[in-house]
């Protein structure tokens, strides 16, 4: 009897270890998703937009770059220019390793740039 309820337990342990490792699994997969949904942008919306363009038109060529990977993506780039907001996207190119910044200023865009990402 003792060695039946001690494998009972030893399962019931390791089914909640397996659906733990499952469900994190899971969440870390939606992540990756969420990031790519948040931060990726086709090189050619970078060529399209200009410098001077209103900043509503070129925000609605881009995701919301809102996610936790934004401070990584910020490091190796050139310095901001003054007084402007930034947001930082990762490049669909191949490589997959360029950081694509947009800069706004005043209503318009103020700067992009274009790095590897560090």
């Amino acid at each position: 009897m003792a060695q039946r309820k001690g494998c009972l337990i030893g399962c019931g342990v390791a089914l909640v270890v397996g659906i733990g490792i499952v469900i994190a699994l899971f969440f870390g997969f939606s992540k990756v998703l969420d990031i790519a949904d948040k931060t990726l942008v086709d090189p050619k919306v970078y060529a399209q937009v200009a410098v001077g363009d209103p900043e509503p038109e070129v925000r609605a060529k881009l995701p919301s770059g809102e996610t936790f990977v934004k401070d990584a993506l910020k490091k190796g780039g050139p310095a901001e220019p003054a007084g402007s907001t930034c947001a930082w996207y990762v490049s669909t190119a191949t490589s997959g390793d360029d950081v694509l910044r947009f800069c706004f200023k005043d209503g318009r865009l103020a700067d992009k740039a274009q790095y590897a990402m560090k």
